[in-house]
């Protein structure tokens, strides 16, 4: 993960990797079959450790507001502090070869947003609507916050303020005719 967030993809080598834990150059041969074996191993490592953040923020708050802004802020956190591995994490997932585990563990965050916004919407806090398709929604906007904070591009807005702004968005677009009284 630290090669990758160094020098990339590209930069990434098994040959080199031995050498840099000081074993023979086959020794990784032993546990991956290919580059791509080790980079598939990368992105299921990153997204469980993003999975974790995200159900530990989940769990951060009983009121459904506090969940729902605590989990956003996990997800773009996660990806300033691991750019690279982001990308690496959802270009294998997307691949046409990569494996079920891979894809399910990759979906985990998107089903525990699909979960929370279907709460939300049974407790009358959130408008009726495809869960689905609401998580969806929230999840590009939260991805695109994530790319230009890792990216340095807010243009001087800090990324606690950008992610605020946006969950805060999201969130009075959900509760749309939902009585006031309801939503908080």
């Amino acid at each position: 993960m630290e090669t990758i967030e160094e020098a990339g993809v590209d930069g990434l080598s098994l040959r080199q990797l031995a050498r840099d834990v000081n074993v023979s150059h086959g020794a990784p041969a032993k546990h991956f079959r290919d580059k791509q074996a080790l980079i598939d191993a990368v992105a299921m490592a990153g997204f469980e450790s993003m999975n974790r953040r995200i159900r530990d923020a989940a769990q951060s708050y009983e009121n459904l507001r506090g969940r729902f802004v605590s989990v956003g802020k996990a997800y773009v956190d996660f990806a300033v502090e691991h750019p690279a591995l982001l990308t690496v994490m959802y270009s294998t997932k997307h691949h046409p070869d990569s494996s079920d585990e891979l894809r399910s563990t990759g979906a985990q965050g998107i089903h525990l947003a699909q979960a929370m916004i279907a709460e939300a919407q049974e407790a009358g806090v959130l408008a009726p609507g495809n869960p689905e398709t609401l998580a969806m929604v929230c999840f590009v906007s939260l991805h695109g916050t994530a790319l230009l904070a890792a990216g340095g591009q807010l243009d001087g807005n800090s990324v606690e303020d950008v992610v605020i702004a946006t969950t805060d968005t999201l969130w009075a677009g959900m509760t749309a005719g939902v009585p006031a009284a309801q939503v908080n």
